[in-house]
């Protein structure tokens, strides 16, 4: 019998990370879920897939000593797939001018700096043919850059270049590594005005993963593996 592959995916409390913990488990995947408190959804989930679902609570990504808590507790686990989802949107119509100073220090926070220190924890749990993903956005584009939420806009810019940092200083890297734009999905986050539904979008994410699994280097791409533009 194949061994079960294993994903660990950060930040799975709903949204996106839950459409993809929902996802993997119904692939066969062993699936490590974080969450900063109890989500009774994904409670639910773990009753329908008791053998695949494991839940981990109290990580909060932007508490460094939870994450290493959690590293702690699974280090000796090999993962096929990192995947970073947690994120955060705030003061999307605002300007550089007219934004609270702590909403656009908790985007940069949350949406760039920690899963950044969540890939340097653990990307040597990555298998060598495994997959790190984080989850971007097409507005982390600078080249397509329109002024659309612009704030939130530059938190996946600078996820986008601390990656590609991280990408440099491990040039050698066997592992795939992935900025993954979902589109623009319905999500509490997302907002009623998305384009697509989580399951226009998730599991063709799921898919652009497993391809890329054996084939090292960084790519920044949308939810149908098409290269984005930096």
């Amino acid at each position: 019998m194949a061994k079960k592959q294993t994903v660990l995916i950060v930040g799975a409390s709903r949204g996106l990370g839950f459409a993809l913990a929902e996802e993997y488990c119904k692939r066969g995947f062993q699936v490590i879920a974080t969450v900063r408190q109890a989500a009774s959804a994904l409670e639910n989930l773990q009753k329908q897939y008791p053998e695949n679902l494991e839940i981990h609570e109290q990580v909060d990504i932007v508490n460094l000593e939870s994450v290493r808590n959690l590293h702690e507790r699974i280090e000796s686990r090999r993962l096929d797939v990192l995947f970073v989802n947690a994120g955060i949107s705030r003061a999307n119509e605002l300007t550089p001018l007219n934004v609270k100073e702590q909403d656009f220090v908790d985007m940069m926070l949350t949406n760039s700096l920690s899963p950044m220190r969540v890939v340097e924890l653990f990307h040597e749990n990555v298998t060598p043919t495994g997959v790190i993903a984080l989850m971007s956005s097409e507005l982390g584009s600078i080249t397509n850059a329109s002024a659309f939420w612009e704030l939130y806009s530059s938190s996946k810019a600078a996820l986008n270049m601390l990656a590609k940092s991280f990408a440099a200083r491990h040039a050698n890297d066997p592992r795939a590594m992935l900025l993954i734009a979902p589109g623009w999905v319905r999500t509490d986050m997302g907002t009623s005005d998305a384009l697509l539904d989580v399951s226009e979008s998730i599991p063709l994410v799921v898919n652009v993963v497993t391809e890329n699994a054996g084939i090292p280097g960084l790519r920044y791409v949308n939810r149908f593996g098409e290269p984005i533009s930096w």
